[in-house]
Formats: structure tokens, C-alpha cells, sequence
């Protein structure tokens, strides 16, 4: 608790903010005093196959994409905002979600049943925004929102990754939302700040009375490099305030030309009382990304990463999972996209189901069309 509150009086004295957010243009006003309400929305459909066949019909690790050898519906959502452009400014934002997507990013106290159990559907943001007139514009936000951590995202109309499936980073070794109360703000034309306290990862009714406390510096030197640093702590353990969860999270996008991006992803993270015999649990990764845009309406991407975790407190089982991942794009029209996944997973322990018994590779190939407006 001290140490949060030091990361809280740190970064109130610096006026630090949130995820440094999609720049937006401000809408018209069709009258003054009837601010505009925006509409948007996704829709993500795919079939996934795996070729171990696994018995139980189910990838075992993966983020969203575990049914195997069935289409489904990932996602469908409807996006009901008011931006906040400017100083002085009052929005919100409201994203509902429903499909496979939902069942897993669905928080507790909000669409998760007592068993723990998701549901099919979601909000999986609803928040509040003023920019305060402080300088430039100091942005606070209250409610639930999407993490600040990682380099992929949780797929909206306003932005989607580049490979269809997602990383072990992703899925294990940071959160998917908080409900609390975050502040951004520009120290620099190049660097934006967050300070976050919220009531702790993926929850809307907090399970300890301790708080879960965030910190963001983004710089962007150039146009073509941006530089992320994370780090979150607080208690995460039921009914447990004393044994904190912290993890760092580094994230570098490099476009070398316009036809190129690379990425980097870094985390590291442990949780005191965690693993077995009440020891300190500690996980750790790395991600590459590349993406190749030959056309305007194809591109090709590749993701490579190391996850390890070495005490099995985020994944079960004390182990290293790699996976590499070939995604081929293709534009269809100006709001669609289709795009394939050929994906290896790899693991020191036999975790993966197949028709012959536990192995220790699963490569699955799996289709993704998506819609949004």
C-alpha cells in the first residue's frame, strides 16, 4: 500500500494521465448545446481447426479463439460515445459487447456469476470524460475501461491487431479492464502520461479493500517511433490486502516505411504468496510483431513470443509456451477485413490436448472476417 501510494502522490504532483487515446477530430455540434452522440460498431465472425484434434473440442491456452473445428461468433458491438476533444469539454463512452469475446473479458461483479462463469455478453467500457482546463487539457475518465498494458488490444471498431489470434502475453501475463478513475495529460508535444486507481484487474466489485494503482509514460520522438512503459501493483487476492501483483510492461512500435511496422513486447510480473507453499510467483515474456503491407488492400504479418511462467500461477502449469504466427490479410471494401491465422504453439510440458494423448505442440489454422463502422 505504501508503495501505491507513493506511485499515487509521484504521479498527481506530475498531473500524469491515462493510455495516451486514439486521436479523435472533434465533432460537430449541430447546435450549440446539443452535443453530437457518435455510433459505431464491429462485428467479428471465424472458424478455428486444430490439428491434434483434441477430445474435449477446445485449444487449450488460447485468449478467444479456444472452440476448435467450429464457427463462431466472436463479437458484436455497438459503440455509443461523445468525445471529449478539448479543455472544458464533457463525454462519455459506452461499449456493448456480445459473442465468445465477452465470455472471457466479462468482469466480476458486472456479467460473471458467482461460479466464476462469463456470460455472452458485456460492457466492456463505460466511462465519463472531462478535460479539465489545466494547460493543455488534463483528461479524466471514470468508470470501466479497457487496460492501458500490452501491445494488442481487445478488438473494437476503432482498432483491431494485426494477427487474428492473440498472444499468451495477452492473455496471461497482464489484465483486460478496470473500473476506477484515471487522469491523462501532455507533459511534452512527444510525451503523454497516466496515473490509474482502479479497484483491481478485470473486476467491478472489488474483491479486497486494497486499491490497484497504474503508471504510463508514451513518447513518440517521431512519427514512426513510439515508445510505452507501464507498471501496475495492488492486492489482487480475495479478501487478501497485504500480497500485491506487479508487472511491468515495455512496448515499442517502429515504421521504418510506410509499407512496414515492427513491434516489441516485454512484460515481467510476481505476485508475493502466489505459487505453491505461499512463495512469490514470477512470470515473464517477450513478443516480436512484423507487418508487411505490399498493397493497399493486402498485407502480411508475423508474430513471434516467449512466455514463461515459471511457477504455473498464471496458466496452471509450471511452464515456457513459445508460439509463432503467420496472419495473411485482405481489405474487403473500405469496412471490411478477412484474414487467416496459421499458428504453432509450443510448451516444455505436454499441455496440449490431442486425439493420441497430452503433446507438447498444438498448430491450429483458423479464418476472421470482420466488419466495423
Amino acid at each position: 500500500m505504501r508503495r501505491a501510494l507513493r506511485i499515487l502522490a509521484v504521479g498527481a504532483a506530475a498531473l500524469l494521465s491515462p493510455r495516451p487515446l486514439a486521436a479523435q477530430a472533434p465533432p460537430a455540434d449541430p447546435e450549440p448545446g446539443h452535443p453530437a452522440v457518435e455510433f459505431h460498431g464491429l462485428v467479428s465472425v471465424s472458424y478455428s481447426y486444430g490439428f491434434n484434434a483434441p477430445p474435449s473440442r477446445a485449444n487449450q491456452l488460447r485468449v478467444f479463439d479456444y472452440d476448435d473445428d467450429a464457427f463462431r461468433l466472436d463479437e458484436v458491438e455497438l459503440v455509443v460515445q461523445r468525445p471529449a476533444p478539448a479543455p472544458g469539454d464533457v463525454g462519455f463512452r459506452v461499449d456493448f459487447t456480445a459473442g465468445a469475446v465477452s465470455r472471457v473479458i466479462a468482469s466480476r461483479g458486472l456479467f460473471r456469476d458467482s461460479a466464476g462463469e462469463g456470460q455472452d455478453m458485456d460492457v466492456h467500457q463505460a466511462f465519463v470524460s472531462f478535460v479539465a482546463p489545466v494547460g493543455s487539457g488534463l483528461r479524466l475518465d471514470a468508470g470501466k475501461f479497457v487496460t492501458g498494458l500490452g501491445y494488442e488490444v481487445i478488438e473494437g471498431y476503432d482498432g483491431w491487431n494485426d494477427n487474428a489470434t492473440h498472444s499468451f502475453l495477452f492473455g496471461y501475463a497482464i489484465p483486460f479492464t478496470h473500473t476506477g478513475v484515471r487522469a491523462a495529460y501532455a507533459l511534452a508535444p512527444a510525451v503523454t502520461s497516466m496515473l490509474m486507481v482502479a479497484n483491481g484487474w478485470d473486476n467491478v466489485e472489488d474483491n479486497n479493500r486494497g486499491k490497484t494503482t497504474a503508471l504510463q509514460i508514451a513518447w513518440t520522438p517521431s512519427r514512426r517511433l513510439t515508445l510505452v512503459l507501464n507498471g501496475i501493483t495492488g492486492p489482487e487476492q480475495t479478501g487478501d490486502d497485504v500480497h500485491d501483483r506487479d508487472v511491468l510492461d515495455a512496448d515499442a512500435t517502429w515504421r521504418p516505411s510506410d509499407r512496414v511496422s515492427l513491434g516489441l513486447n516485454g512484460d515481467w510480473g510476481r505476485e508475493t504468496g502466489a505459487a505453491q507453499g505461499g512463495r512469490m510467483a514470477v512470470w515473464r515474456g517477450v513478443a516480436g510483431y512484423a507487418r508487411i503491407t505490399p498493397g493497399t488492400r493486402t498485407a502480411l504479418s508475423l508474430r513471434i513470443e516467449r512466455f514463461e511462467d515459471r511457477d504455473g500461477a498464471r496458466t496452471g502449469t509450471a511452464q515456457t509456451l513459445s508460439e509463432i504466427t503467420l496472419t495473411p490479410e485482405a481489405k474487403l471494401g473500405p469496412s471490411g477485413i478477412l484474414r487467416g491465422d496459421l499458428r504453432l504453439d509450443v510448451s516444455d510440458r505436454a499441455v496440449f490436448e490431442s486425439r493420441s494423448g497430452p503433446r507438447q505442440t498444438q498448430p491450429t489454422v483458423s479464418v476472421n472476417a470482420l466488419y466495423h463502422f
